[in-house]
């Protein structure tokens, strides 16, 4: 079980915002932390702790007016990490091979994926001819319908008809090297992890994958590592003390890669 740090962006800022909230209308999101640091501050930062496979995430559409000073705070962090960092936010078979270009080690994909809602192969398809699967991150980021969780895309304002299970899980996995996956409904509001997910994660998965959503404590760790049997990374958002939140991030940080003997 590994840390992996994250660098939001948006609006040209890095921030930690509560994950329910994103609209591209207006650009808004409620905020749970603006950083007066720049993206380069937190790459150096986490590469002087050696935590490398955390992960960018770029938090405007492409066409949004901010989207290029979003990309400009992302490639400062990527330039002071290079090959420690992934990207992921209006990422295309065009333009992924320029972020591997600025030093990302992988690129994360959703909206090119799951198109309209459904799985779009011939784009998944071009992604992997494009950057190899090696290099292929898939954000199966969900949120729960009825009983079942539910990958959700464009800025995890839509429902894809993609329930998130082990069917879905083993498929997928055979096009790219990793997951990544918010919890969507507890993204933001450091309440603690959506139980149901992480087991599900620790049941199906048999590549990486990275847990996101409501960690804000030790103990909340201790539960995800127990439930994923130690096979589940992790990221911390909000409630680190980096982001304005009360857990520190050092005490995180110097597990140095694993979080095993919480």
């Amino acid at each position: 079980m590994k840390f992996r740090p994250c660098i939001d962006i948006h609006n040209g800022q890095v921030k930690q915002i509560v994950g329910g909230t994103l609209c591209d209308k207006n650009n808004y999101a409620r905020e749970n932390f603006v950083s007066r640091q720049d993206g380069s501050y937190y790459g150096r930062l986490y590469k002087s702790y050696g935590l490398a496979g955390g992960h960018i995430i770029l938090l405007n559409p492409s066409g949004s007016e901010y989207y290029k000073a979003d990309c400009e705070q992302a490639f400062g962090a990527l330039k002071e990490f290079e090959g420690g960092l992934q990207i992921g936010g209006g990422i295309t078979d065009q333009n992924a091979g320029g972020f591997l270009d600025k030093g990302a080690s992988h690129v994360i994909v959703t909206s090119f994926v799951f198109k309209d809602g459904v799985i779009n192969f011939d784009n998944l398809n071009r992604l992997v001819k494009a950057v190899g699967k090696s290099r292929l991150v898939l954000d199966l980021s969900c949120r729960r319908k009825g009983d079942d969780y539910y990958i959700v895309t464009d800025r995890w304002q839509k429902y894809t008809n993609t329930i998130l299970d082990e069917k879905s899980i083993d498929m997928l996995s055979g096009y790219c090297s990793e997951f990544l996956v918010h919890a969507v409904d507890a993204e933001g509001k450091a309440g603690g992890i959506e139980k149901d997910v992480a087991a599900l994660l620790s049941k199906a998965c048999e590549i990486p994958v990275t847990y996101a959503g409501g960690i804000s404590s030790f103990e909340d760790i201790e539960l995800l590592n127990t439930i994923g049997s130690g096979r589940i990374d992790f990221t911390v958002g909000s409630a680190l003390d980096i982001f304005g939140g009360k857990l520190k991030f050092e005490e995180v940080a110097l597990y140095g890669g694993t979080v095993s003997d919480l």
